[in-house]
C-alpha cells in the first residue's frame, strides 16, 4: 500500500537537465518510480526534500510546471513459472505479443545472497565449446565475462552457449541490442525448440539508453526466483556490459557528477559488483552463473570497464580472430577460469588437466615458432609440426563453432597429439599415455 504522501501531485520543477528533473517533495525514496509529464522516471538522488528523478525517455519538451506523480514503489517484476519462454522489455512488460505474467511481485535490485547461505561452487556447466569446457571450465555459481572486440560475433556465441548449456533455465539480458540481434536471438531460441527454458529481457538501440540500467536487475530477479525458490541451475547471459556502463556514464554526466577514469562514474566498481555478486551456488542445489559480454575499445583491456570487471569476476573468456584457421576462437592465453580446478578431474575425466596443459603448452610452442619465422630464423622439424598442430587445434577445438562433448574434446586432443608429436614431446604422464594414447 502506497503511503498517502505519494498520492500528492507536484507541479513545480526546480531544475531540468537532459536526463533528470529536480523538485521539492516529501517522503520520496531512492529507486522509487514516478511519472513526470506522463513519462516513467526513477528517483536517483534525495537531499532533504529535494528529489532528483531520472527520466528514462529524456526530458526534452517537459515544462517546469509538469505534473509529477510518485508511484510509491521501485521497479518490480512479477515472478512465476509463466516467465519461461517469454520476451520482456526493461520494465518487465511482455514484448512478444503474449499475455501479462501472473505471479508474485518482487522488487528488483535487492541485496546479494548472504555469504553464510553460499556454498563453494562444485558443479560443471558444459557448453559444448572446447575453449570453455576443455580449457576454462565453467562452474555453477561462477561469474565470468567474455571480452570481445565490437566486430566479433559475441552475440552468436551467447546464443550458442544458451542452446548448449546443461542448465534448467537461461536468462538473457540484452542491452543496446540492434533490432537484428534481438530478432536473431528470438529466431535461434524458437528454431531450437528451447523457448521453454529461456527468458529474455531486452533493450534495443531504438529505446532510451538509460533503460539498460534496469535490464541486469530484471534478469537477476528472475534468476533468483528460479534458483532460490525452485532450486534450479540458472545461467544468466548479459550483453553488452560496456553499453550498460555507458548508460551509467550518461546519467552520471548529466547529473554533473565528476567523472573518474575513462569518463566513467566513480561508482562503476560498486555498480558492476552489485550485478556480478549475484552469482551464487546455494546449498539447496540452486545456482546463478553469470556470463557477461564486455566489448573492448580498440582491444584495450586496461579501460575502466574491463579493468573493474577483471577485479570482480573469476576469470575471463577472450574472443579473437585466428589468422591461421580463419576462425573466431577463445584465446587460450588470455582466457582464464579461476574455478576450473574445482571440477577438472573430479567431475570430468581423469586426463582432463594433463590434456589441457599439454594442448596449451604445444600451442605456445607454435607461437614461438611463428615468431622465429617472422624474424627470419630457420625452423626445426619440431617447430614445423607445432605450426601444423596449432592450425588443427584452433580449427578442431578452439573455434567457437565446434560443438562436441567434453569427452570428445579430450579424444580429439589425443588424436592431435598422436598426429603431430611423439609421446615424450607431449610431456603427459605415462599413466595417461598408456590409457589414452591413440596410435
Amino acid at each position: 500500500m502506497a503511503n498517502k504522501a505519494y498520492q500528492k501531485i507536484y507541479t513545480q520543477l526546480e531544475a531540468i537537465t537532459k536526463a533528470t528533473v529536480s523538485l521539492r517533495a516529501e517522503g520520496a525514496s531512492n529507486d522509487e518510480l514516478a511519472l513526470v509529464d506522463g513519462r516513467l522516471s526513477q528517483v536517483v538522488k534525495t537531499k532533504g526534500s529535494l528529489v532528483t528523478l531520472q527520466v528514462f525517455e529524456g526530458t526534452e519538451g517537459i515544462p517546469t510546471n509538469a505534473e509529477v506523480r510518485f508511484l510509491g514503489a521501485p521497479p518490480a517484476l512479477k515472478v512465476s513459472d509463466e516467465l519461461a519462454g517469454r520476451f520482456f522489455n526493461a520494465y518487465g512488460e511482455p514484448i512478444d505479443g503474449g499475455p501479462e505474467v501472473d505471479g508474485e511481485t518482487r522488487e528488483i535490485g535487492g541485496p546479494s545472497v548472504n555469504p553464510y547461505k553460499r556454498k563453494q561452487p562444485s558443479q560443471i556447466i558444459p557448453t559444448g565449446i572446447a575453449g570453455i569446457d576443455l580449457n576454462n571450465t565453467l562452474v555453477s555459481g561462477q561469474k565470468i565475462p567474455f571480452f570481445a572486440d565490437p566486430d566479433q560475433p559475441y552475440n552468436n556465441v551467447m546464443a550458442q552457449v544458451a542452446l548448449r548449456a546443461d542448465v534448467d533455465k537461461i536468462i538473457l539480458g540484452g542491452m543496446g541490442l540492434s533490432n537484428d540481434d534481438y530478432l536473431y536471438f528470438r529466431h535461434e531460441f524458437e528454431a531450437a525448440g528451447a523457448l521453454d527454458k529461456i527468458i529474455s529481457f531486452v533493450n534495443t538501440t531504438e529505446q532510451p539508453p538509460v533503460e539498460r540500467l534496469l535490464i541486469p536487475d530484471m534478469a537477476l530477479t528472475a534468476a533468483e526466483y528460479f534458483a532460490a525458490d525452485k532450486n534450479e541451475k540458472v545461467l544468466v547471459l548479459l550483453t553488452d556490459m560496456t553499453l550498460y556502463a555507458d548508460a551509467l556514464s550518461i546519467v552520471s554526466n548529466r547529473m554533473d557528477q565528476i567523472p573518474s577514469k575513462d569518463s566513467m562514474p566513480g561508482s562503476l566498481y560498486s555498480d558492476l559488483a552489485k550485478i556480478y555478486e549475484k552469482a551464487v551456488q546455494l546449498p539447496s542445489g540452486g545456482s546463478i552463473t553469470i556470463i557477461a559480454v564486455t566489448t573492448l575499445n580498440d582491444g584495450d583491456i586496461t579501460h575502466a570497464i574491463p579493468d573493474n570487471t577483471g577485479y570482480i569476476t573469476e576469470g575471463q573468456l577472450f574472443l579473437r580472430n585466428d589468422p591461421d584457421s580463419g576462425k573466431v576462437i577463445i584465446d587460450p592465453f588470455r582466457s582464464l577460469s579461476r574455478l576450473k580446478q574445482l571440477v577438472q578431474g573430479k567431475q570430468t575425466r581423469d586426463d582432463h588437466s594433463q590434456v589441457m596443459n599439454a594442448s596449451v603448452r604445444l600451442y605456445s610452442d607454435a607461437q614461438n615458432a611463428k615468431t622465429k619465422l617472422e624474424n627470419g630464423f630457420d625452423l626445426s622439424d619440431y617447430d614445423l609440426r607445432c605450426l601444423d598442430y596449432a592450425k588443427d587445434y584452433a580449427t578442431e577445438l578452439l573455434a567457437i563453432d565446434v560443438n562436441i562433448s567434453l569427452d570428445q574434446m579430450l579424444d580429439t586432443a589425443w588424436g592431435l597429439f598422436a598426429k603431430h608429436f611423439s609421446k615424450a614431446e607431449t610431456g603427459i604422464k605415462q599413466v595417461f599415455i598408456d590409457k589414452y594414447w591413440k596410435e
